[in-house]
């Protein structure tokens, strides 16, 4: 038997405790014993949601030239996201080549991957229901072009060793190891026999296997592609589905796909915070709702003593600003730092728009009550 190290999310003097075998136990504890343990040392994850790429933001982002510009994008997060020591977004597309497709079959130009590579993005989740939209041999391409920009990802693999390598995706920082595992409900065009293939939430052996693989890191979160588009409110399935990865050695569930913010909880008896699901990242999307999402940010400390402290979950309320609303093209907005600027904005009637879906959607995720 061993205790696990130290995660507190909630409250300084939290402890939670959890049984691993004793193979598990000598294998922490001789990494532990391995670390500078004379220096206390901080790590930042930064996590934000659905990276979209519909026909509208292609058009608005190309150039006379052939190329596209997407710097207003990150304008005004950029910051947040290089000065994390990870960043983590999900990326609804493929980068398939031409011609550039939107919805419902998403082919993103390859510069859109690069600009984000820029910006500072270290990995990209690839299990959701559009990375299969142009078949594997595209998926296969995405991929590829994700490795030439020295980008990593999970959810999806091009081999089996690339399998064993991304599921879990082993991630070290600082003294600090984090397990990503990424996996999706399912792809709108159905899976073949053939290389890459995604990690589908059906199975359950491949995920629990993840967790075990991931069980010597000091934090493991799990990133599910789930639940019902364009609901405020988690399913009964997401829900299922939370508890069973809690008690199967998930810490941290931040899940994506239904394109608008849903509640944040803590699953009861385990201590597991879940982000059912962090919205729309950037899109042209418009419907209600679709325009705020999250991103999140986990701090981890590395004591002196090899202990690991997680820190309160902090999230931040973003708008993903469409041509016409703040300025002439798609911005994400953090929203609090916006309030009260609606002379800045070309489109007056967008900031209204913005406040009010920020106070519903506010009521419905309840971050501010948890954190309390």
């Amino acid at each position: 038997m061993t205790i696990k190290p130290l995660i507190s999310f909630f409250t300084a003097t939290a402890l939670s405790l959890a049984c691993a075998t004793h193979a598990s136990a000598q294998l922490r504890e001789s990494l532990r014993q391995a670390r500078n343990l004379f220096q206390k040392d901080t790590m930042t994850i930064c996590v934000l949601g659905d990276m979209m790429m519909h026909t509208e933001q292609i058009d608005n982002a190309g150039r006379r030239d052939g190329e596209h510009n997407f710097d207003t994008y990150f304008k005004y997060i950029g910051g947040r996201i290089r000065s994390a020591d990870l960043a983590i977004a999900n990326m609804e597309f493929t980068l398939a080549g031409k011609p550039y497709t939107g919805y419902p079959s998403f082919s993103a130009p390859d510069s859109f991957a690069r600009h984000l590579a820029d910006c500072g993005f270290d990995v990209f989740l690839t299990a959701n229901n559009h990375i299969l939209d142009k078949g594997c041999q595209a998926a296969e391409r995405t991929l590829k072009q994700y490795r030439h920009l020295g980008v990593r990802y999970c959810g999806t693999a091009l081999d089996e060793e690339d399998m064993r390598r991304t599921t879990p995706l082993i991630i070290r920082a600082k003294g600090i190891t984090v397990a990503l595992i990424n996996f999706t409900y399912g792809t709108n065009l159905g899976a073949d026999k053939h290389w890459p293939k995604v990690n589908y939430m059906g199975n359950r052996t491949l995920i629990r296997t993840a967790l075990e693989k991931a069980d010597s890191a000091d934090l493991t979160i799990v990133m599910p592609h789930w639940g019902n588009e364009y609901e405020l409110q988690q399913s009964e399935e997401q829900k299922e589905m939370a508890q069973w990865l809690a008690e199967n050695g998930a810490d941290i569930i931040i899940g994506s796909h239904p394109h608008v913010a849903q509640p944040f909880e803590i699953i009861s008896g385990k201590n597991v915070p879940v982000a059912y699901s962090l919205g729309n990242a950037v899109s042209n999307m418009s419907a209600p709702n679709t325009q705020v999402g999250l991103m999140t940010t986990i701090t981890i400390v590395r004591h002196t003593d090899g202990d690991i402290e997680v820190m309160p979950l902090e999230f931040t309320y973003l708008w993903c600003s469409r041509p016409g609303g703040f300025c002439d093209s798609y911005t994400i907005i953090p929203i609090q730092d916006f309030i009260g600027s609606r002379e800045r904005w070309i489109g007056r009637w967008e900031y209204d728009k913005m406040m009010t879906t920020y106070n519903r959607v506010k009521k419905i995720i309840k971050i501010e009550d948890i954190n309390e």
